[in-house]
């Protein structure tokens, strides 16, 4: 077998790349901890949380909702989560009758009740179909986050609550996020623990 030479430079780059993007949370400790809060609030209040992204970020929504209904650290209640991307039976009947665009937002009016929480994962912020679940979601009155990069592109703005990872490299982003959910999911344990 062939071997192959690997860029340790880059290798190392992208790590340090990741702790930059990282430790710029230390920053945003307020607003993490203001989306912590809401996201409670609508679980204590009885409420559900909806979940979605498109590839990488589907992967966040997928993991955020696991932990809700399983657990992160502690073996709490199980609280009410629902990753939109998950149902491919969903996906693709939505996307074949209504278009791609419609794969979230026909989810979130099926779903979704006045008081639940909306959390949306984009690295770009200019996803149409998460767009179009923003705006279903601010009509029928669910809270909606927002988990951006880059400069938050359209969805800048238009959330509850929001964090913008200001990164131009996606996977640096997608690391970002992952540690924000596992500190808005400690948070969240602790309230039931």
């Amino acid at each position: 077998m062939k071997k192959y030479k690997v860029d340790k430079v880059r290798i190392r780059k992208n790590i340090e790349n990741s702790i930059i993007a990282i430790t710029a949370l230390s920053s945003r400790v307020g607003e993490i901890a203001a989306i912590s809060s809401g996201i409670i609030a609508a679980l204590k209040a009885g409420n559900k949380i909806l979940v979605a992204g498109n590839g990488g970020s589907a992967a966040e929504a997928l993991h955020f909702a696991e932990e809700l209904t399983g657990r992160f650290k502690s073996n709490r209640v199980p609280l009410p989560a629902i990753a939109l991307p998950a149902d491919c039976t969903a996906l693709t009947c939505i996307g074949n009758d209504f278009g791609f665009e419609a794969i979230f937002s026909r989810q979130v009016e099926a779903l979704g009740r006045a008081g639940d929480v909306l959390v949306l994962f984009s690295t770009s912020g200019n996803s149409v179909n998460l767009i179009r679940a923003l705006k279903v979601a601010e009509r029928r009155k669910l809270r909606t986050v927002c988990f951006l990069g880059g400069n938050g592109g359209v969805m800048a703005g238009k959330g509850d609550w929001e964090i913008i990872v200001k990164h131009a490299e996606t996977a640096r982003i997608q690391e970002a996020h992952q540690v924000i959910l596992h500190l808005i999911l400690d948070a969240i344990e602790q309230a039931y623990i």
